[in-house]
């Protein structure tokens, strides 16, 4: 399979598609890869029975979307997680998730009966490769939507089994509905597949049934509760072959029912019904949780009745034939469904001899299968144990279908609901396929030639199908662009708000000079008029920005980008401003302190400051700051020149420092403080002055401590805290959290000892944030 182009859809069929059985599909489009289903053909054994996966590189699939647990869609997924190059996400529903543990477990242990040593090494996959792989499968609810890498995808109900679901799958806009098994057909237990409500461009869909049709359900639940009760009234056995969940919940339902209301005729519990198979008690109890996942009558059932409707009162389970006492009239519910081997084929071989008894096939049947064969009324049928051994055919066959599967019309009004325009049959026999192909083009003959014509496809496995969709991109407008837009709809909203009420009281005056001369009225639609004009056109700029990953296409204003798109290299703008100031630089000084706390001194020349930093090259009396971290302020005479990097916190701090400037020659605290000069020593005050400063600082970052740890931190300070040796030691903190400690050097600003991790990063975080909230008190 190429590579696709940007326009170029692609399909491929690895299994399922001309045939029944090991479903597995791929898509491509824009570089993602989904892969739908991976199960095994119920004919064939070992390799020969699973998709033909050597024709795909499967470790460029992205996705793989599993629609519902049984063996011809799911049974090859341990093998292609464990066994191939496979490295993408797996996806399932909940229900079938915890179902295809069971089944799959089963279904090793059933390949692997009557296997030689050597033959076993053969088996496609081991039970340590199913635990393996059953870790990494992630779940999905029914209508939430994932977003894997740019491929989206929701799950809907498929009222196939439990848990069944159809998904649809959106790439770069393009829109792709899996259907997988599904029904339209609303049971005793399930809900009927949904339609989900965005339209899709391309469907995917089964053709199990061709343009076969069904009973009505209550016929079909009538005729098969006759033949069963005809059946074992005569003395004879019924087996019913099926899958070990799915259908036969939905039967036991059924035959629950009928022997509840029906008990004086057959024997008062004389007449026994078994459900035969391995799995069948463990998987039902994940029936018996999801109850709330099913239909509003076995809801109902369960809430009015506080009893759960799959806990059956005449259907008992049967592990083995070893427990089965034999004796009289029964029916029997046995799996595997297609009678190739386990307990369902070991009955037909014992049964299917005496002609009272009767095989009731309810399931669709594969061909290739033992299920499938015996439908044609064989004299005879082979041995499973000794294939050269012949065993008599004598017993009644009947076929009632109860496989959740649309039929044609259930079909043809699907697909018209969908409109895509469209549409690859899988899932279903060459000839069946070929006549629901027919079907489809001659009910959609009348939009052949037209831009809505409909396109159906019924490719062989392994046989590409290529379409071209360049599609509309449309873009997503972010950030203050959208306020923007909204103010211009508003304002012309409210013109022809006003437009319109001026000429209705127009029209109003004219009708009733009309009226007053005998004029006839004709009706002027006058909104309809001021729609066909049109408003004015909304003009937005800003900039188109791609994101190539997720197929996202946003315009953003130009303010806008840094903080919408930071990945995106940006030019850095650096601004320059002078004002001309006349005052010393020591006021300019005092000023900036007192509004900015984050003040360093590059350059002194004067010293006026009382730093000692390193004067520069060319002294010339120039004093250099920093400010806040990012902005560089020059005062060298009487000019000061402000510089910094584009932003909107640097800009606000700018306007600042600027204001600042600007009107420090006449602030009143400028004129007091340079209209006298103090020649007082206050060296002794002021060192006291600054411990007790000192302090108070510590004391407001250990409320902050306080605040965050509560009762776990304790301020560690003398008895006598105002003394003069107290303030010249350091004043520490000591947080406890169960084993965990950490001390704090509240004077040096640093954490001591601590023996967690994770509690000095978050102790170091706070020391970060205390330290710029107590510097513009300095």
């Amino acid at each position: 399979m190429e590579q696709p182009s940007d326009t170029s859809f692609k399909f491929l069929s690895l299994g399922g598609s001309n045939e029944v059985g090991r479903s597995c599909h791929v898509l491509q489009f824009k570089g993602k890869t989904v892969m739908l289903d991976t199960g095994i053909h119920p004919a064939y054994q070992g390799l020969a029975s699973l998709p033909f996966y050597d024709e795909f590189d499967l470790s460029k699939i992205d996705v793989l979307l599993i629609s519902h647990f049984h063996l011809d869609h799911a049974a090859s997924l341990p093998y292609v997680m464990k066994r191939t190059n496979f490295q993408g996400r797996v996806f399932m529903t909940h229900p079938t998730k915890a179902i295809y543990r069971w089944l799959l477990r089963d279904f090793v242990r059933v390949t692997s009966i009557g296997t030689t040593s050597s033959e076993k090494d053969e088996n496609l996959y081991t039970d340590e490769d199913l635990a393996d792989s059953f870790d990494k499968i992630e779940t999905i609810d029914y209508h939430s939507t994932m977003d894997v890498n740019g491929i989206k995808f929701t799950a809907f109900h498929a009222g196939h089994v439990l848990g069944a679901a159809m998904f649809q799958i959106e790439i770069a806009g393009l829109r792709v509905l899996f259907t997988g098994d599904y029904s339209r057909e609303m049971d005793r237990h399930l809900n009927s597949a949904e339609v989900p409500p965005l339209p899709s461009d391309v469907l995917i869909v089964e053709s199990t049934f061709g343009t076969a049709t069904h009973e009505p359900r209550l016929n079909r639940e009538k005729k098969l509760t006759q033949l069963i009760h005809s059946t074992v009234g005569r003395g004879g056995r019924v087996l019913m072959p099926v899958f070990a969940l799915g259908r036969a919940q939905e039967l036991m339902l059924i035959l629950d029912e009928y022997w509840s209301q029906h008990a004086d005729e057959l024997g008062s519990g004389q007449v026994p019904i078994y459900y035969a198979s391995n799995l069948a008690k463990k998987c039902m109890s994940v029936y018996q949780t999801y109850v709330n996942m099913m239909n509003d009558d076995i809801r109902k059932k369960f809430r009015d009745s506080q009893t759960n409707p799959f806990i059956f009162k005449h259907i008992s389970y049967l592990k083995n034939l070893d427990e089965f006492q034999d004796f009289g009239p029964s029916v029997m519910l046995a799996s595997p469904g297609m009678l190739q081997n386990g307990l369902s084929r070991d009955l037909l071989e014992k049964w299917c001899p005496e002609d009272k008894n009767m095989v009731l096939i309810t399931g669709y049947s594969v061909e290739g299968t033992m299920a499938k064969y015996i439908m044609l009324e064989p004299e005879n049928i082979p041995s499973i144990n000794n294939p050269d051994v012949s065993i008599p055919r004598r017993c009644q066959i009947e076929e009632i279908s109860f496989a959740a599967h649309v039929d044609f019309q259930e079909n043809i009004e699907f697909i018209e609901k969908i409109s895509a325009n469209n549409v690859i049959l899988v899932h279903g026999e060459s000839n069946p396929m070929g006549r629901l192909k027919s079907a489809l083009l001659s009910n959609f003959s009348s939009l052949k030639g037209t831009e809505n014509e409909v396109h159906v496809f019924n490719p062989r496995n392994c046989v590409e199908v290529d379409l071209e969709f360049k599609g509309i991109k449309v873009a997503k407008a972010v950030g203050n662009i959208v306020d923007e837009i909204q103010k211009e709809e508003t304002s012309i909203l409210k013109e022809e708000t006003s437009v319109i009420k001026e000429e209705t009281q127009d029209n109003i005056e004219e009708t009733e000079e009309q009226l007053e001369t005998g004029q006839s009225i004709k009706e002027e639609e006058n909104t309809e008029r001021i729609q066909e004009e049109g408003g004015d056109d909304i003009i937005v700029s800003g900039i188109l920005v791609s994101d190539e990953k997720n197929f996202d296409l946003n315009l953003v204003s130009l303010s806008d980008l840094r903080e919408h798109h930071s990945e995106l290299s940006t030019t850095v703008l650096r601004e320059r401003q002078s004002v001309q100031v006349n005052c010393k630089k020591e006021l300019i000084y005092w000023h900036l302190c007192q509004m900015f706390g984050d003040i360093t001194v590059i350059s002194d020349d004067d010293n006026i400051t009382n730093t000692t930093v390193k004067k520069e090259e060319s002294s010339n009396g120039k004093l250099v700051l920093q400010i806040m971290g990012d902005l560089r302020l020059t005062v060298a005479e009487s000019v000061a020149s402000l510089e910094w990097t584009q932003g909107i916190i640097s800009d606000t701090v700018a306007d600042s420092i600027i204001a600042i400037l600007m009107s420090v020659d006449s602030s009143p605290s400028s004129v007091k403080m340079s209209s006298k000069t103090c020649n007082h020593d206050h060296s002794g005050v002021t060192e006291e002055a600054k411990a007790q400063d000192e302090v108070s600082k510590i004391k407001s970052i250990a409320r902050l401590f306080k605040e965050q740890f509560g009762e776990c931190f304790t301020l560690l300070l003398n008895k006598d805290e105002d003394s003069k040796d107290s303030l010249k030691e350091d004043i520490s903190g000591m947080i406890t959290i169960g084993k965990n400690t950490a001390r704090i050097n509240f004077s040096q600003m640093k954490i001591e000892e601590c023996n967690s991790n994770p509690l000095k990063g978050r102790v170091e975080s706070i020391l970060n944030l205390s330290s710029d909230l107590v510097s513009p008190l300095c």
